[in-house]
């Protein structure tokens, strides 16, 4: 019994040391591309940065693009991210929780904008970011089913529409995309992004009170 406590203790030490050896190295990295750009994060860079040695970084990211997959997910989900997303599922009516959606969206793009800004030109993460947006974009479709659903158990969902159809344009406004139309084109900031969001979600999916 003792050498099992002895092991589980020994593991959980390991485990958290190494949590802590991937937060650093994301964090050498993300600060060496805000000074030197992408050019300037190599995996020797960052090694040096960190404090650890160039195999140890590939060991734990296997590549740049793993790297950069790390500081998009620090940016995207950090403590706003988690706030936002605690304030969605604290609202108990279908309808509030849906224009708390328009929050969490801009909460995400906003958070992301700053490492995405540093890697605009950079034609050699395109393929990979584009990659990784496809299957954020799949998931936030996924898990936007229990928003469109709630809605129609409730009787709120705007007769002329079904379920697929009105999870469809929630996963639309909800896109990047039309974020960066409205905020990185037009200039909108993101406060009005959000409020105009919530507004817009509400009047399309949900019956007029």
């Amino acid at each position: 019994m003792v050498s099992s406590k002895k092991r589980t203790y020994v593991s959980e030490v390991r485990q958290r040391q190494a949590d802590e050896t991937r937060i650093r190295i994301a964090s050498a990295a993300l600060k060496l591309l805000q000074r030197k750009g992408y050019a300037g994060m190599t995996m020797e860079a960052i090694a040096q940065a960190a404090g650890v040695a160039v195999p140890t970084v590939y060991a734990i990211f296997r590549s740049k693009t793993g790297i950069l997959a790390e500081i998009l997910d620090n940016s995207r989900f950090g403590e706003s991210y988690q706030e936002a997303v605690k304030e969605v599922l604290d609202a108990n009516d279908p309808r509030e929780r849906l224009k708390r959606v328009a929050r969490l969206a801009s909460t995400i793009h906003e958070s992301e904008d700053s490492v995405l800004n540093l890697l605009r030109g950079v034609e050699a993460v395109a393929p990979e970011l584009a990659e990784q947006d496809q299957k954020l974009s799949k998931h936030r479709y996924e898990v936007q089913e229990f928003l469109v659903s709630g809605l129609a158990n409730a009787g709120y969902l705007r007769s002329e529409l079904n379920v697929t159809q009105a999870r469809d344009i929630l996963w639309s406004l909800t896109s990047r995309d039309l974020y960066c139309l409205l905020v990185s084109e037009r200039g909108w900031t993101p406060k009005e992004y959000e409020e105009w969001l919530a507004r817009t979600l509400l009047e399309t999916l949900t019956k007029k009170s």
